[in-house]
């Protein structure tokens, strides 16, 4: 069985560019855009936010922002009525309780409306800089396919097994490269098995061969 570095070292030789391909200039930019890429492709996020965030800069204009012209500004991307409520009530609590800014703090972040622990982890690891592994669709199945988790276990339970089997210098950097390989090698539905590294030492690639 390969050590988390060797596999680490591997999806670096892979995949050097990896990182955040959601487009921000700003933390609350960030934090908009992570938020709208809730069961979204980062591709069709980034299609609607330039207007959004041209419309509404900052929290203080999303927070009084006109709900039916958020929708109609996201309305490309899915879910956008939930999300377009999500994203201004969070801007109204930035207001009311933050100053007009966005928390630093874990607890402070995952008490806005949709930031829950993955998007709080992606926005402390990608603009603070604070070591954490946000485990989104792609982390989830391959940590379970490279026999990092077991497939019955919860995405927190896949967290806490990364962060204990991952050095923690290398937890943001393992973010972005696991979103890589499954984002562009190992697909849910077409993973690309004969050019893998790793088939013999995966889980599904053994399953399918059985």
């Amino acid at each position: 069985m390969r050590t988390t570095d060797e596999i680490l070292d591997i999806l670096e030789e892979m995949f050097p560019e990896a990182e955040c391909e959601l487009v921000y200039d700003s933390l609350y930019q960030l934090i908009i855009a992570v938020i709208l890429s809730a069961q979204a492709t980062d591709v069709s996020v980034n299609k609607v936010t330039p207007a959004l965030f041209q419309r509404y800069p900052n929290v203080n204009s999303l927070a009084v922002g006109d709900i039916k012209d958020i929708e109609d500004t996201i309305k490309n991307i899915g879910l956008y009525r939930n999300k377009s409520r999500m994203i201004k009530e969070m801007a109204q609590i930035c207001v009311e309780r933050y100053n007009g800014n966005v928390p630093s703090k874990r607890k402070d972040l995952q008490s806005l409306p949709g930031v829950g622990r993955k998007t709080a982890n992606v926005v402390l690891s990608v603009w603070f800089d604070v070591p954490a592994i946000a485990v989104d669709t792609h982390v989830e199945r391959i940590s379970k396919r490279l026999y990092l988790a077991k497939p019955d276990d919860s995405v927190l339970k896949v967290e806490e097994k990364l962060r204990r089997k991952i050095r923690r210098n290398r937890w943001n950097r393992a973010h972005h490269l696991f979103i890589f390989f499954g984002r562009y090698f190992c697909k849910a539905k077409a993973p690309m098995c004969d050019m893998c590294p790793f088939k013999d030492h995966c889980r599904y690639f053994k399953e399918k061969r059985a």
